[in-house]
């Protein structure tokens, strides 16, 4: 595993533009708003040759009794505890304030080798004045600007010389290259399940539960998850890359900068991920925002489960309310109704491993590969069966099928006129292809040609 850098630091300092500068990503938010970043968020960086791990942290307030600003000391305490080395940014702007000898004293107690960083020196003026933060005790200064890069070169020369003798490079028999060199086995990428829904429906309450252990800030606020946080779960089999979200409300409901941004992370997970693991809050019932997410995973051609959270708050239950829910929620999400729906509670633990399961399910539904000698061994005999309607008198004869190389299942079917063929036909083929071939929670895609 690669060594662990933790950037740590009294809040509105820079830490996040420091993070995304050094993973050369924009996966955290920055705002001139203090407080931003919340929970612990990870990214990786390489400096030459070396790659190392990097932990954003919200900013340290001792003292505090913000719901918040307690739940993010804890945060900022177990990424000290992790982290192999310590970044600790401070403001050449503002000098040395008691929040930052608050910070200085939890970085001694962990003993860890300690970078300082003063950020914001953005001209040669600023350069004298980070000579105050040897007040610190906590040796040389580095000074830098997060915000145009200038002195994280020599950040991340001195981070590379902390690091851990890097273990020799085991290669498989994967063959040499023209030069005689072994090929590494290339490394393979997690399935990614995004959970997504609207505010405060128990997102990062069942990562939590998955885990173990409090990964992500939880509280009864709305809009507690900002940044959309990865956590690798690898546990009863199942090794896969979970992503919380930020809540997803209606455009309308969105004014403030910091929530926009928020929903444009959470949508870009919609967009990056494997499998949509859709959240509803059973008390509430499925809304037309819940809808909307539906149809954005869908059209993203995503793998959809959907988790009734809460279920272990609904009054009155009999053995018939899970089937009526369920036929509830896909009479408003026709025709698209072939996903699975489980009950869930994350504070309960109920049904939570469940979910992983399924949504592990519907990922290799949506990898699935099917030979074309069996789609037209399964498929051409209902073809000829029911043939497409004729229109204007000319007869559609369909020649062949054969599925297309996407990451997602996508067939092209060959034909004489694929312009008169009508969606209520292609509507009777996926279905046929669902009924044959199992692509529950995946949408299929089908494309007429030519022949």
């Amino acid at each position: 595993m690669s060594d662990i850098v933790a950037i740590v630091g009294r809040p509105n300092v820079g830490k996040s533009t420091l993070f995304n500068r050094l993973t050369e990503s924009r996966k955290a938010i920055v705002d001139s708003i203090s407080g931003v970043t919340r929970d612990r968020h990870y990214g990786t960086a390489e400096w030459n040759g070396r790659d190392f791990t990097l932990i954003d942290t919200g900013g340290y307030i001792m003292g505090s009794e913000d719901i918040f600003e307690g739940e993010i000391r804890k945060q900022v305490q177990i990424a000290v505890d992790e982290a192999d080395i310590l970044i600790f940014v401070v403001d050449c702007e503002e000098g040395i304030t008691p929040m930052d000898e608050d910070v200085a004293n939890v970085i001694r107690r962990s003993k860890k080798p300690v970078l300082l960083v003063v950020n914001k020196v953005d001209n040669n003026a600023r350069i004298a004045q980070a000579a105050e933060f040897y007040g610190l005790g906590l040796g040389d200064p580095f000074p830098l600007s997060s915000i145009n890069g200038s002195g994280t070169g020599e950040l991340c020369d001195e981070i590379v010389k902390n690091l851990k003798p890097a273990p020799p490079i085991e290669y498989e028999d994967f063959g040499t290259d023209d030069d005689g060199n072994p090929i590494p086995k290339e490394k393979e990428e997690l399935p990614k399940f995004a959970i997504v829904g609207r505010p405060n429906v128990g997102k990062s309450s069942i990562i939590n539960a998955l885990m173990g252990f409090d990964r992500n800030i939880v509280t009864d606020i709305a809009g507690t998850t900002r940044d959309t946080i990865d956590t690798i779960y690898n546990a009863y089999g199942h090794n896969v890359m979970l992503v919380d979200t930020a809540g997803l409300r209606r455009k309308a409901k969105v004014h403030e900068d910091l929530e926009f941004y928020s929903v444009m992370r959470s949508v870009r997970a919609i967009e990056d991920c494997d499998v949509c693991i859709l959240m509803i809050d059973a008390t509430q019932g499925f809304e037309s925002q819940d809808l909307n997410i539906l149809w954005l995973a869908h059209r993203n051609n995503k793998g959809l489960v959907l988790l009734v959270n809460k279920w272990d708050l609904v009054p009155n239950k009999t053995s018939n309310t899970p089937k009526e829910y369920e036929a509830a929620i896909k009479k408003l999400t026709a025709p698209f109704v072939d996903f699975p729906v489980i009950f869930t509670s994350a504070t309960e633990k109920t049904r939570i491993l469940k979910a992983i399961e399924t949504a592990q399910e519907v990922y290799n539904n949506r990898t699935k590969r099917i030979a074309t000698r069996k789609l037209n061994d399964a498929l051409l005999p209902i073809i000829e069966h029911t043939p497409p309607p004729a229109n204007k008198g000319k007869y559609i004869k369909i020649k062949y099928i054969t599925q297309m190389p996407l990451a997602y299942p996508a067939f092209a079917f060959f034909c004489n006129l694929p312009q008169y063929i009508k969606d209520p036909y292609k509507r009777f083929l996926e279905n046929q292809m669902r009924e044959k071939f199992d692509f529950k929670g995946v949408p299929i895609t089908i494309f007429f040609r030519k022949k």
